[in-house]
């Protein structure tokens, strides 16, 4: 299973021109049935995805059927477990506590990629690896 990081929910719901390519291989992405995410990222799409300031932004209600689509995907509740552990993360890799949580709520779901183009792509996190799925990807066409 891979889990999905919140810009690939964001690519996949964007309208805007620059992003088409990402738009396409996102969406071709969440074709897949081997996906899981986290209700971070599902609250992260949402703030993101509505803001008034977004190009193409969403209404409330455009977001949250788009969130009840991607519940079609294992999603790891936030806990206090996942959290003490994203904190020893945060220490132990040198990064934020954000980026900790979504490779620690991979980790708890039995994940071992992360796809996420805000990540350090190819970079092991204690046996979650981040792979960058626009990276090389659709080039052409």
């Amino acid at each position: 299973m891979r889990f999905v990081d919140t810009n690939i929910l964001l690519y996949a719901a964007s309208t805007a021109p620059e992003e088409e390519r990402k738009t396409r291989i996102a969406r071709d992405l969440l074709d897949s049935e081997d996906l899981a995410l986290s209700v971070q990222v599902l609250q992260e799409f949402y703030v993101q995805a509505t803001r008034p300031s977004r190009c193409g932004g969403l209404t409330h209600r455009q977001a949250t059927l788009l969130i009840e689509a991607f519940l079609r995907f294992p999603a790891q509740e936030t806990t206090v477990s996942i959290m003490r552990a994203s904190v020893d993360a945060k220490d132990r890799f040198q990064i934020s506590y954000w980026d900790a949580a979504i490779i620690e709520a991979a980790r708890a779901l039995g994940c071992k990629t992360v796809l996420s183009e805000d990540l350090s792509g190819g970079r092991d996190y204690g046996g979650v690896t981040i792979e960058d799925p626009f990276k090389n990807r659709g080039q052409s066409g």
